[in-house]
């Protein structure tokens, strides 16, 4: 009879016919007073969004205390109501860390895989459920730490739920979710795991292939900025072997991946494929939302920004998509406050708190910008684009020294972002140090190159790098990479300026006239282009005044020499063409390297003039100029 009622019961949860199973449980629970049917009883309850009633029928049978499962769904239930001190009370402080496994990934490998299986079969089936649910308990614990703001906590919570059951997958997801860990930890964790502990029907070699599965669905959550080929293989086995290349979570991870390298159009592609098969995945809205506002797809955001409103109201993500597209057409005001009801939703949506951020950045409103990229520093811990945006801010602020300290502590949490690479070169550069600044450019760009990223966006870094190379006065290199920039696309007026700029350093003022007109080409109105034309056109004119007062020289200088020699020959026998030729080679060098030098000097001092100008203007009036001599030595 027993068991007949408990399969109605079930075939009543298949069906979500709650009443029946509520009914049929309740009679099955008399019959047996067994604990295991009295927690499904309070499951079903639960399953109908009756907490309260659930936990209320779980403190009368006394179940909490002896009970892992029961004690586990009554704090569930207070979580539900918002009572999360209550909550810790029923779940306990503390964690049951004597269950953390010892196996860590070298122990496992100097190990044959069967021990644990044996230590595994050994265990009866009800020890193994407590476990699972013991790990679920210090989910929860997670669960309430973070509600209550103790993000160290929570972590820890999280962390320890993983290591006792690694299948216990909404632990890990929250690690990876919030940010919780850098990149470093993050990989760091997963090789902690005890993958062995996986048990299929004690068979080792299906056992073996499970674990081995279920690590490689984990490093397709982990963060792309550390170890790509790692994921690119686990990304392939899974495509191949298993045919899961069409599955929306590793097409997801596929995407994320793509963003990171700024690789956009490639991006978009895969997320518009997994959205017209399942278009309410809103776990691939914000990679979704962040290329097309990267392609300024602006039409595209406006529709599905108005379809989430229309037919997902509820949702954060779809005033996040709202947000973002008045961030897009710069109606700045709208979009904080669209981004704001999205954070207000999900206290944890980091896109939102970004985007809420990144507002009052748009409007130079600076303070309030480093105060909401701070909560959002606070609340990812483990991710450094926040650290980044708060050196940004600061560099704004010209605060270099509170820029640098921020720009540190994003490198120490990711080393491998080109992005960062480049602020921190660009802080170095305004503290006047181009040398280390050149370090860092090349660094991003050398990373750039090797997790094949998109060129094109890295065209500012190059940019950067030949500013560096003006200061260094190393023009050829400097001229290479500008160049380079033109020809990937940065059709940009300053870069034609700076290009002219070095030119006339190099003293060759017609080949600056030339580049100097495509500046203003392009922006009629750049003040100094202009003014660096007017000075190359000003060098021309004199180094030709000079070329035509040398001819003079040397043609009166001809004309004297002929005369002195006609008279020298009419006074004596030939040897006064020996000392005629003398006199000339000495005058000629004297005369020409006297006038080519002075004119050099003259230049060299306009140059420097120049330069001193451009500077101030690229370094937002920073009033560093150089002395003239500083530029001669």
């Amino acid at each position: 009879m027993e068991q007949f009622l408990r399969d109605w019961r079930q075939d009543a949860l298949n069906k979500a016919q709650y009443d029946s199973a509520i009914f049929i449980g309740d009679k099955l629970l008399a019959l047996t007073n067994d604990d295991q049917d009295a927690f499904w009883l309070a499951q079903v309850h639960f399953a109908t969004g009756n907490y309260t009633r659930a936990q209320a029928f779980l403190s009368k049978q006394d179940l909490i205390s002896r009970n892992p499962s029961c004690r586990y769904l009554a704090g569930h239930c207070l979580i539900k109501q918002s009572r999360y001190e209550e909550a810790l009370a029923v779940l306990g402080e503390r964690n049951p860390t004597h269950l953390i496994s010892n196996g860590g990934s070298n122990k496992r490998k100097s190990q044959p895989r069967h021990g644990n299986r044996r230590r595994d079969a050994d265990l009866d089936a009800e020890e193994a459920a407590n476990r699972r649910f013991e790990a679920a308990m210090c989910f929860l614990r997670g669960i309430c730490h973070a509600k209550q703001n103790a993000f160290d906590r929570a972590k820890e919570c999280y962390r320890d739920a993983v290591r006792i059951d690694v299948r216990c997958f909404e632990a890990f997801q929250q690690l990876m979710k919030n940010s919780l860990l850098s990149p470093d930890e993050e990989w760091e964790f997963l090789e902690s795991l005890d993958f062995d502990s996986i048990s299929v029907s004690d068979d080792v070699s299906s056992s073996q292939e499970a674990a081995d599965f279920t690590k490689m669905l984990y490093t397709t959550r982990l963060s792309k900025y550390r170890n790509p080929a790692a994921f690119e293989t686990a990304y392939d086995s899974l495509s191949t072997h298993y045919h899961l290349s069409t599955n929306p979570d590793l097409q997801l991870a596929r995407a994320d991946l793509l963003y990171t390298q700024c690789r956009y159009q490639d991006a978009l592609a895969i997320t518009n494929a997994i959205l017209q098969e399942d278009k309410y995945n809103f776990s691939i809205y914000p990679v979704h939302l962040a290329c097309l506002y990267e392609l300024q797809l602006k039409n595209l955001l406006f529709l599905v920004a108005h379809d989430l409103a229309d037919t997902h109201p509820q949702e954060p993500c779809t005033w996040l998509a709202v947000g973002v597209y008045y961030f897009a057409i710069d109606k700045i005001a709208e979009a904080r406050r669209y981004f704001s009801k999205a954070s207000m939703m999900d206290a944890h949506f980091g896109p939102a708190w970004i985007g809420f951020a990144h507002t009052f950045a748009a409007e130079g409103e600076h303070d309030q910008a480093i105060s909401a990229y701070s909560t959002a520093a606070r609340l990812f811990m483990g991710t450094h684009l926040p650290q980044i945006f708060l050196g940004m801010q600061n560099h704004a602020l010209n605060n270099m020294a509170l820029a640098e300290e921020f720009l540190k502590t994003a490198y120490g949490l990711c080393k491998t972002d080109p992005l960062l690479l480049n602020e921190m070169g660009i802080v170095k550069y305004h503290q006047d140090r181009p040398r280390e600044a050149v370090q860092y450019f090349e660094a991003a760009l050398d990373i750039a190159e090797e997790i094949n990223s998109e060129p094109g966006a890295w065209i500012a870094t190059k940019t950067n790098l030949g500013h560096a190379y003006r200061r260094l006065r190393q023009f050829n290199k400097a001229l290479d990479v500008l160049n380079d920039v033109l020809r990937l696309g940065g059709k940009d007026a300053a870069i034609f300026s700076a290009k002219g700029l070095i030119l006339m350093e190099q003293n060759r003022p017609e080949e600056a006239v030339a580049v100097l007109h495509q500046a203003l080409a392009i922006n009629p109105q750049d003040s100094i282009a202009t003014e660096l034309l007017n000075k190359a056109l000003e060098e021309t004119v004199l180094a030709d005044g000079a070329a035509e007062e040398e001819a003079d020289d040397l043609a009166d200088f001809e004309s004297h020499l002929d005369q002195r020699k006609l008279e020298a020959t009419q006074r004596v026998n030939g040897n006064g063409n020996g000392n005629g030729n003398g006199h000339k080679h000495g005058n000629g060098n004297g005369n020409g390297n006297g006038n080519g030098h002075g004119m050099l000097d003259k230049g060299k001092g306009r140059v420097t003039r120049r330069r001193t100008l451009l500077e101030d203007e690229d370094e937002d009036a920073k009033g560093e100029s150089m002395e003239m001599t500083d530029d001669q030595e």
